[in-house]
Protein backbone atom coordinates (compact mmCIF):
# COMPACT_ATOMS: atom_id res chain seq x y z
CA UNK A 1 0.00 0.00 0.00
CA UNK A 2 1.20 3.50 -0.83
CA UNK A 3 1.54 6.02 1.98
CA UNK A 4 0.85 9.70 2.53
CA UNK A 5 3.90 11.79 3.32
CA UNK A 6 3.57 15.23 4.91
CA UNK A 7 6.35 17.78 4.80
CA UNK A 8 6.04 19.40 8.24
CA UNK A 9 8.22 22.33 7.22
CA UNK A 10 5.72 23.26 4.50
CA UNK A 11 2.56 22.38 6.45
CA UNK A 12 0.86 25.45 7.93
CA UNK A 13 -1.81 23.54 9.87
CA UNK A 14 -4.73 24.93 7.86
CA UNK A 15 -6.59 21.59 8.33
CA UNK A 16 -8.04 21.66 4.80
CA UNK A 17 -6.72 18.16 4.14
CA UNK A 18 -8.13 16.87 7.44
CA UNK A 19 -11.60 18.22 6.71
CA UNK A 20 -11.61 16.91 3.14
CA UNK A 21 -10.39 13.37 3.91
CA UNK A 22 -13.35 10.98 3.31
CA UNK A 23 -11.99 8.31 5.66
CA UNK A 24 -10.71 10.47 8.55
CA UNK A 25 -7.23 9.20 7.83
CA UNK A 26 -5.68 12.58 8.63
CA UNK A 27 -5.69 14.57 11.85
CA UNK A 28 -4.18 17.76 13.22
CA UNK A 29 -1.57 17.47 15.98
CA UNK A 30 0.48 20.38 17.28
CA UNK A 31 -0.82 22.50 14.41
CA UNK A 32 0.49 20.06 11.82
CA UNK A 33 -1.28 17.47 9.68
CA UNK A 34 -0.55 13.84 10.48
CA UNK A 35 -1.73 10.45 9.30
CA UNK A 36 -4.04 8.61 11.65
CA UNK A 37 -3.60 4.82 11.61
CA UNK A 38 -5.14 3.00 8.64
CA UNK A 39 -7.96 3.64 6.23
CA UNK A 40 -6.41 5.68 3.42
CA UNK A 41 -8.08 4.91 0.07
CA UNK A 42 -5.47 6.87 -1.88
CA UNK A 43 -8.04 9.29 -3.30
CA UNK A 44 -5.37 12.01 -3.07
CA UNK A 45 -7.84 14.71 -2.00
CA UNK A 46 -5.26 15.84 0.55
CA UNK A 47 -2.62 16.19 -2.15
CA UNK A 48 -5.02 18.13 -4.37
CA UNK A 49 -6.27 20.54 -1.71
CA UNK A 50 -3.06 21.45 0.13
CA UNK A 51 -2.25 25.13 -0.56
CA UNK A 52 1.41 24.61 0.35
CA UNK A 53 2.05 21.47 -1.73
CA UNK A 54 3.17 19.81 1.50
CA UNK A 55 1.70 16.38 0.76
CA UNK A 56 2.97 13.62 -1.51
CA UNK A 57 1.95 9.98 -2.05
CA UNK A 58 4.47 7.22 -2.49
CA UNK A 59 4.03 5.13 -5.62
CA UNK A 60 2.50 7.97 -7.64
CA UNK A 61 4.22 10.55 -9.86
CA UNK A 62 3.32 13.88 -8.25
CA UNK A 63 3.64 16.46 -11.04
CA UNK A 64 2.00 19.42 -9.28
CA UNK A 65 -0.34 20.05 -12.23
CA UNK A 66 -2.76 22.94 -11.78
CA UNK A 67 -6.50 22.18 -11.65
CA UNK A 68 -8.60 23.16 -14.66
CA UNK A 69 -12.24 23.60 -13.51
CA UNK A 70 -15.08 22.38 -15.72
CA UNK A 71 -16.45 25.93 -15.61
CA UNK A 72 -13.83 26.83 -18.21
CA UNK A 73 -15.90 24.83 -20.71
CA UNK A 74 -18.97 26.72 -21.92
CA UNK A 75 -21.93 24.77 -20.53
CA UNK A 76 -24.27 25.51 -23.47
CA UNK A 77 -21.68 24.33 -25.97
CA UNK A 78 -20.94 21.23 -23.89
CA UNK A 79 -24.62 20.33 -23.61
CA UNK A 80 -25.21 20.75 -27.34
CA UNK A 81 -22.15 18.64 -28.10
CA UNK A 82 -23.38 15.89 -25.78
CA UNK A 83 -26.84 16.02 -27.38
CA UNK A 84 -25.24 15.85 -30.82
CA UNK A 85 -23.30 12.62 -30.29
CA UNK A 86 -24.32 9.59 -32.34
CA UNK A 87 -23.34 5.94 -32.26
CA UNK A 88 -21.14 5.50 -35.31
CA UNK A 89 -21.45 2.37 -37.45
CA UNK A 90 -19.59 3.53 -40.54
CA UNK A 91 -15.88 4.26 -40.24
CA UNK A 92 -13.07 5.27 -42.57
CA UNK A 93 -9.87 3.22 -42.75
CA UNK A 94 -7.82 6.05 -41.20
CA UNK A 95 -6.00 4.72 -38.12
CA UNK A 96 -6.37 6.37 -34.72
CA UNK A 97 -3.19 8.23 -33.84
CA UNK A 98 -1.23 7.00 -30.83
CA UNK A 99 -1.45 10.36 -29.07
CA UNK A 100 -5.23 10.40 -29.39
CA UNK A 101 -5.44 6.85 -28.11
CA UNK A 102 -3.28 7.85 -25.15
CA UNK A 103 -5.64 10.71 -24.29
CA UNK A 104 -8.66 8.41 -24.48
CA UNK A 105 -7.08 5.94 -22.07
CA UNK A 106 -5.91 8.78 -19.81
CA UNK A 107 -9.49 10.06 -19.61
CA UNK A 108 -10.59 6.59 -18.54
CA UNK A 109 -7.84 6.38 -15.95
CA UNK A 110 -9.13 9.54 -14.26
CA UNK A 111 -12.80 8.55 -14.20
CA UNK A 112 -14.31 8.24 -10.70
CA UNK A 113 -14.49 4.79 -9.13
CA UNK A 114 -16.23 3.76 -5.91
CA UNK A 115 -13.86 3.98 -2.93
CA UNK A 116 -11.21 5.04 -5.45
CA UNK A 117 -10.78 1.37 -6.35
CA UNK A 118 -9.32 2.13 -9.80
CA UNK A 119 -10.19 -1.48 -10.59
CA UNK A 120 -10.52 -1.22 -14.36
CA UNK A 121 -8.64 -3.13 -17.05
CA UNK A 122 -8.26 -1.93 -20.64
CA UNK A 123 -7.53 -4.26 -23.54
CA UNK A 124 -6.73 -2.86 -26.98
CA UNK A 125 -7.41 -5.76 -29.32
CA UNK A 126 -4.78 -4.68 -31.83
CA UNK A 127 -3.41 -7.68 -33.74
CA UNK A 128 -6.13 -9.92 -32.27
CA UNK A 129 -9.02 -7.73 -33.39
CA UNK A 130 -9.73 -9.72 -36.56
CA UNK A 131 -9.62 -13.05 -34.76
CA UNK A 132 -11.89 -11.76 -31.98
CA UNK A 133 -14.42 -10.58 -34.54
CA UNK A 134 -14.31 -13.94 -36.33
CA UNK A 135 -15.22 -15.71 -33.09
CA UNK A 136 -18.13 -13.35 -32.48
CA UNK A 137 -19.42 -13.59 -36.05
CA UNK A 138 -19.26 -17.38 -35.89
CA UNK A 139 -21.26 -17.40 -32.63
CA UNK A 140 -23.96 -15.15 -34.05
CA UNK A 141 -24.22 -17.05 -37.32
CA UNK A 142 -24.64 -20.31 -35.46
CA UNK A 143 -27.20 -18.75 -33.13
CA UNK A 144 -29.15 -17.38 -36.06
CA UNK A 145 -29.06 -20.74 -37.84
CA UNK A 146 -30.43 -22.71 -34.90
CA UNK A 147 -33.05 -20.06 -34.15
CA UNK A 148 -31.66 -18.75 -30.87
CA UNK A 149 -34.24 -16.41 -29.24
CA UNK A 150 -31.46 -13.89 -28.55
CA UNK A 151 -30.40 -13.78 -32.20
CA UNK A 152 -33.98 -13.98 -33.46
CA UNK A 153 -34.49 -10.24 -33.75
CA UNK A 154 -31.55 -10.15 -36.20
CA UNK A 155 -33.17 -12.53 -38.67
CA UNK A 156 -33.47 -9.79 -41.30
CA UNK A 157 -29.91 -8.57 -40.73
CA UNK A 158 -26.96 -10.09 -42.55
CA UNK A 159 -24.17 -11.12 -40.18
CA UNK A 160 -21.28 -9.87 -42.28
CA UNK A 161 -17.60 -10.47 -41.54
CA UNK A 162 -17.35 -6.94 -40.11
CA UNK A 163 -20.71 -7.04 -38.32
CA UNK A 164 -19.17 -6.39 -34.89
CA UNK A 165 -16.40 -3.86 -35.46
CA UNK A 166 -17.73 -2.17 -38.60
CA UNK A 167 -14.28 -1.87 -40.13
CA UNK A 168 -13.10 0.48 -37.37
CA UNK A 169 -9.34 0.53 -36.75
CA UNK A 170 -9.43 0.45 -32.94
CA UNK A 171 -11.34 -1.61 -30.38
CA UNK A 172 -10.92 -1.15 -26.62
CA UNK A 173 -12.43 -3.70 -24.24
CA UNK A 174 -13.15 -2.41 -20.73
CA UNK A 175 -13.38 -5.04 -17.99
CA UNK A 176 -13.78 -4.99 -14.23
CA UNK A 177 -15.34 -6.71 -11.24
CA UNK A 178 -17.45 -3.58 -10.80
CA UNK A 179 -19.91 -2.73 -13.57
CA UNK A 180 -20.60 0.82 -12.40
CA UNK A 181 -16.93 1.78 -12.23
CA UNK A 182 -16.24 0.39 -15.70
CA UNK A 183 -19.32 2.12 -17.14
CA UNK A 184 -18.24 5.50 -15.79
CA UNK A 185 -14.78 4.93 -17.19
CA UNK A 186 -16.21 4.07 -20.61
CA UNK A 187 -18.28 7.25 -20.67
CA UNK A 188 -15.20 9.36 -19.91
CA UNK A 189 -13.33 7.64 -22.73
CA UNK A 190 -16.15 8.17 -25.19
CA UNK A 191 -16.39 11.90 -24.43
CA UNK A 192 -12.66 12.28 -24.97
CA UNK A 193 -12.79 10.34 -28.23
CA UNK A 194 -15.62 12.54 -29.49
CA UNK A 195 -13.67 15.69 -28.59
CA UNK A 196 -10.80 14.40 -30.73
CA UNK A 197 -13.01 14.10 -33.81
CA UNK A 198 -13.47 10.35 -33.48
CA UNK A 199 -16.64 8.30 -33.53
CA UNK A 200 -17.56 5.62 -31.01
CA UNK A 201 -19.88 2.63 -30.95
CA UNK A 202 -20.61 0.68 -27.78
CA UNK A 203 -20.83 -2.95 -28.88
CA UNK A 204 -23.23 -4.72 -26.55
CA UNK A 205 -23.10 -7.70 -28.91
CA UNK A 206 -19.39 -8.12 -28.24
CA UNK A 207 -19.95 -7.93 -24.48
CA UNK A 208 -22.46 -10.79 -24.73
CA UNK A 209 -20.02 -12.89 -26.74
CA UNK A 210 -17.09 -12.15 -24.45
CA UNK A 211 -18.97 -13.17 -21.34
CA UNK A 212 -20.30 -16.30 -23.04
CA UNK A 213 -17.30 -17.63 -24.97
CA UNK A 214 -14.35 -19.03 -23.05
CA UNK A 215 -12.40 -19.06 -26.31
CA UNK A 216 -12.90 -15.34 -26.75
CA UNK A 217 -12.07 -14.58 -23.12
CA UNK A 218 -8.83 -16.53 -23.52
CA UNK A 219 -7.97 -14.76 -26.76
CA UNK A 220 -8.31 -11.28 -25.24
CA UNK A 221 -6.57 -12.41 -22.05
CA UNK A 222 -9.40 -11.26 -19.82
CA UNK A 223 -8.08 -10.75 -16.27
CA UNK A 224 -9.18 -13.47 -13.86
CA UNK A 225 -12.40 -12.68 -12.02
CA UNK A 226 -13.31 -9.79 -14.32
CA UNK A 227 -16.15 -9.49 -16.80
CA UNK A 228 -16.26 -7.44 -19.96
CA UNK A 229 -18.48 -4.44 -19.20
CA UNK A 230 -18.14 -2.47 -22.41
CA UNK A 231 -16.49 -2.59 -25.80
CA UNK A 232 -15.66 0.73 -27.46
CA UNK A 233 -15.29 0.63 -31.24
CA UNK A 234 -13.37 3.74 -32.23
CA UNK A 235 -12.39 5.37 -35.50
CA UNK A 236 -12.98 8.31 -37.83
CA UNK A 237 -16.64 8.54 -38.87
CA UNK A 238 -17.52 7.94 -42.52
CA UNK A 239 -20.86 9.67 -41.96
CA UNK A 240 -21.88 13.15 -40.84
CA UNK A 241 -25.13 13.82 -39.01
CA UNK A 242 -26.84 17.16 -39.58
CA UNK A 243 -29.14 17.71 -36.62
CA UNK A 244 -29.81 16.80 -33.01
CA UNK A 245 -32.37 14.02 -32.71
CA UNK A 246 -35.53 14.30 -30.58
CA UNK A 247 -35.86 12.47 -27.28
CA UNK A 248 -38.74 11.48 -25.05
CA UNK A 249 -39.88 13.98 -22.45
CA UNK A 250 -37.74 14.25 -19.32
CA UNK A 251 -38.97 12.07 -16.47
CA UNK A 252 -37.86 13.62 -13.20
CA UNK A 253 -39.54 14.33 -9.92
CA UNK A 254 -38.71 16.19 -6.77
CA UNK A 255 -39.52 14.37 -3.54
Amino acid sequence: MNTIKINEEKCIGCSLCVKDCPNSYLCLENSKAHTNGTGCIECDHCYAICPQNAISITGYPCKNEAVVPMTEIDSDTLLKAMKSRRSIRRFTSQPVEKEKLRKILEAGRYAPTGANAQNISYTILGSRQKQAEEICVDLFRKGKKIGSPFIGFLKKVEITDDFFFKGAPTVIVVSSKNEVNASLTSAYMEIMAESLGLGVLYSGFFVVCANFSGKLRKLIKLPKGEDVVSCLIIGYPAVKYQRIVPRKALRAKKL
